[in-house]
């Protein structure tokens, strides 16, 4: 096979198993998966906020999802490790999903967006951004915009520092769109520390 037919068909593969586990981890807050191939099969290494969910009960959930990856996406013997997220409310796609859930279990979208934003920030970010589109209040879409202590727009400090997710969820006015985006506590690479100068004696 061509090498550019057979990355292509690997990407296809990865966004097909993503999306496979995105909608059958939601529970356990899942956020992503790595794969690599290996002598002995396929090894993926899955990070969910709640990798008990993820397991389940005597091992069934995640033996589950190994036959599945192996009948139906055709990976060869798939062996599966699951990765806690250390700090939740510093990774953007969680904290979309727990909008999302709250959403779904019908607290409004303003609430679920204050809570969200004040855990990330009681988490040390630097600050964060969310936005909630759809059918809010009216049967005409719009968005909010919900924003604490500073985020990077634009350039270097945005690429690699600012953490970002989308996620979607279908409520009964229709289809509702979670952005986030999370500054980490970490200094910019562009920032300037002043020091204090010492008096001479």
């Amino acid at each position: 096979m061509d090498i550019k037919k057979l990355f292509v068909k690997e990407g296809v593969k990865y966004m097909e198993i993503n999306e496979f586990l995105k909608r059958k981890l939601s529970r356990a807050g899942y956020v992503n998966v790595e794969m690599m191939r290996t002598p002995i099969g396929t090894r993926l290494v899955i990070y969910a906020e709640r990798p008990a969910l993820v397991i389940g009960r005597k091992g069934a959930t995640i033996r589950e999802i190994a036959r599945i990856l192996e009948q139906e996406f055709g990976l060869e013997n798939p062996q599966i490790d699951v990765i806690p997220i250390e700090k939740p409310e510093l990774n953007a796609k969680v904290m979309a999903y727990r909008i999302a859930r709250a959403l779904v279990r019908g607290v409004k979208f303003r609430r679920a967006a204050f809570i969200a934003l004040r855990r990330i920030m009681a988490a040390g970010a630097r600050g964060a951004e969310i936005v909630i589109s759809g059918k809010l209040t009216s049967e005409r879409a719009r968005f909010e915009k919900y924003r604490a202590g500073i985020i990077a727009k634009s350039g270097e400090p945005k690429e690699k520092l600012v953490d970002e997710a989308t996620v979607e969820v279908l409520l009964k006015p229709g289809m509702y769109g979670i952005k986030v985006k999370i500054m980490p506590p970490l200094r910019r690479p562009d920032e300037i520390i002043l020091k204090p100068v010492s008096e001479s004696t």
